[in-house]
Formats: C-alpha cells, sequence, structure tokens
C-alpha cells in the first residue's frame, strides 16, 4: 500500500514541507533511507543525515531550523517520535495475523478457544483454560491449566504461563518468558532448606507488554501483580508478591525482590535492583545499575548504590576517582606532621 505525505500529516497532525503528494510505502532508518521509504528525526545527533537522506518523507519536529535544502519532503509535527511510534502501529495493526490451528497443536478438551485464534505447531493448552477472541499461541508456547486468557494476546514461542495465572486484554508476552513459576521461597532447617509452596498466581492486567526471556513469580499466597500499561524489557526478574503500577517501565535485567511495591509511571534503567518488602512511590525515576536498599517517596529522579541527586552522584564519583592522589596526599601530611613533633621534642 502506497500513502501521500499529505494523508500520512492528516493522520499524525502535522504539516507538509514540500511535495504533499510525495508518496511512501515503507520505512527505513533516515541514515539508510531509500526512495519510497519514510524515516523521522527527533535525536539532534542525527541531523547531519537529514541533507542527504534518500527517504522520501522525514517527519520532524516543528522547531528543527534547517542549515541548508533538503531533498525529502518533511512533516513537521510537535513530536517526531510519538508519531512515527503512531504510524508503526497502524501498520503493525493492518499485517494480517494468523488464524487456525495448527493439527500438532494441543487444546485440551475442557479447554475454551475463542474466535480468530492462533494455535502454533506443538503449542500446548491445558484442562480449564480459557483463551479470548483473536488470541495468538505461537509454536511451543504452554498455557497451563485453568489460565485465563483475555482478548488479543499475544504469546510468542516457548512462552510458558503457569496453571491459574490470570491476562488481561492486548498483553504481548515475548519468546522464552515465564508467568508463575514457583517463588523463591525456603525455610532454613535442621538438614537444609525446606520448600514453601507458592500456592498464588499472577495477574496481567491490560496492555502490558513483557520482553523475552523474563521471569514474573507466582505468589507464596494472593497474587503478584502486575497492572495495566506495564512495559518490562528482556531478562526482567519479578518475584513473588511483588505489584507493579501502571504504565511502569523497566529496562532489561532489572530485579525486583518478593513482595516490593512499586507505583505507577515508574522508570528504571537497565540492571536497577529493588530489595524485597520495601515500596517506591509513583513516578520514581532510577538510572541504569542503581541499587534500592528501602522505599522512596516517589517523585524523584534518583542513581547510584544508595541512590541520590544524579548532581550529587556524580560529584561523589568524581571525588572517588581521586581518593587514591588523596590518600597519598593524607600519608604524605602525615609524615611531616610527625618530622615536625621530632624536632620540636
Amino acid at each position: 500500500m502506497e500513502f501521500t505525505a499529505e494523508q500520512i500529516a492528516n493522520v499524525i497532525g502535522g504539516r507538509v514541507e514540500g511535495n504533499k503528494d510525495a508518496k511512501i510505502h515503507t520505512f527505513a532508518k533516515i541514515e539508510e533511507g531509500t526512495e519510497g521509504a519514510i524515516s523521522f528525526l527527533s535525536n539532534p545527533k542525527y541531523t547531519h543525515y537529514l541533507y542527504n537522506t534518500k527517504s522520501s518523507i522525514v517527519i520532524v519536529n516543528e522547531d528543527l531550523e534547517l542549515e541548508k535544502d533538503v531533498d525529502a519532503t518533511l512533516i513537521r509535527v510537535k513530536n517526531a517520535y510519538e508519531s512515527i511510534a503512531k504510524l508503526l502501529q497502524i501498520y503493525e495493526a493492518n499485517k494480517p495475523k494468523k488464524t487456525g490451528v495448527a493439527p500438532q497443536a494441543y487444546i485440551a478438551p475442557s479447554a475454551k478457544l475463542g474466535n480468530n485464534c492462533y494455535v502454533g505447531p506443538f503449542a500446548y493448552v491445558g484442562e480449564g483454560a480459557e483463551i479470548g477472541d483473536g488470541c495468538q499461541i505461537y509454536p511451543h508456547a504452554v498455557i497451563g491449566d485453568n489460565v485465563k486468557v483475555g482478548t488479543n494476546c499475544i504469546f510468542y514461542p516457548n512462552t510458558t504461563i503457569y496453571q491459574g495465572c490470570k491476562i488481561g486484554n492486548n498483553v504481548t508476552i515475548h519468546a522464552g518468558s515465564v508467568i508463575g513459576a514457583d517463588g523463591f521461597g525456603f525455610a532454613p532447617g535442621a538438614d537444609g532448606y525446606d520448600k514453601i509452596p507458592q500456592i498464588g498466581i499472577v495477574v496481567i492486567e491490560d496492555n502490558v507488554e513483557i520482553g523475552a526471556n523474563t521471569c514474573v513469580d507466582r505468589s507464596t499466597m494472593g497474587a503478584t501483580v502486575i497492572h495495566k500499561g506495564v512495559k518490562l524489557d528482556n531478562l526482567v526478574q519479578v518475584a513473588h508478591n511483588v505489584e507493579i503500577g501502571e504504565n511502569t517501565v523497566m529496562s532489561a535485567q532489572v530485579g525486583i525482590a518478593g513482595s516490593t511495591k512499586v507505583g505507577s509511571w515508574c522508570m528504571f534503567g537497565g540492571q536497577v535492583g529493588l530489595a524485597g518488602h520495601i515500596t517506591i512511590g509513583d513516578k520514581t525515576f532510577l538510572g541504569a545499575q542503581s541499587g534500592v536498599p528501602g522505599s522512596l517517596k516517589g517523585g524523584e529522579e534518583l542513581i547510584g548504590t544508595p541512590p541520590m541527586n544524579p548532581r550529587a552522584y556524580f560529584k561523589s564519583q568524581a571525588i572517588f576517582r581521586r581518593l587514591p592522589d588523596m590518600y597519598k596526599d593524607l600519608n604524605d601530611a602525615k609524615k611531616k606532621i610527625e618530622e615536625l613533633n621530632e624536632k620540636i621534642k
């Protein structure tokens, strides 16, 4: 399908600068643009590519000032990144979806499968499971006994949903992720560690996306809860009885220990670690590799272990790098004081 610059501008609320009839049929990065492609520019580091890109149309921020003429037709918008995201969502939504059950798939007799679903080869749907309309279950995915799944969910290959878990609408879980494995519960005894049965479930609400090889553990009792709109990157670990608030996002390798409560609209960089049994307030922003041993009130941007204001953190790091020289100076001063004391005696 082809679209003109004018048509695209109408969809994203932009203003065409150049040929309103310029046509595109594909997407491309601005540095790899080709004729018939649409690109975007939001990061100033890539501005120089604008002047020689081969893309037919480029979406740019409305306040971009040109240093020279460009060949591409521009569409000026308030936020180029948000606009290209909207177009990609429309593109993805219009891609044809697979339907039907592969002969190699297994669906238990007591399971219920909605309309227009796809179940790929060697996928498994357990006893009493309920799958809503329009779901996509890719090869080797496992939907355990009595799992409840809403509509328009996607489970990519080798996804595993353990028994009894509840999944909302429009949830995407990427390959290799495990939802509902046992929480890490063991009680020390005289002869070792006794396992504490994990009899709870995982509840994932609407519009959640979970990256590849991420694990969300079932609760000891009650539920581990991922509220609506949460986005988890690859290789994230969410322990038992954790609760993550609405629209919170976490980058790769974040780890959250048991029974911690995370607020809404938080953002965690890669490899952030949270101790157990603490509360993180709404709109907490944690820089990569931050270690959080205690509760945070929220509404702050923090980094480090323990986390602190970024300005204070970087000042501390500057001092830390100078510690060897400062230690040497301290020892030299100590020796001089000792020498002076000997002379005074």
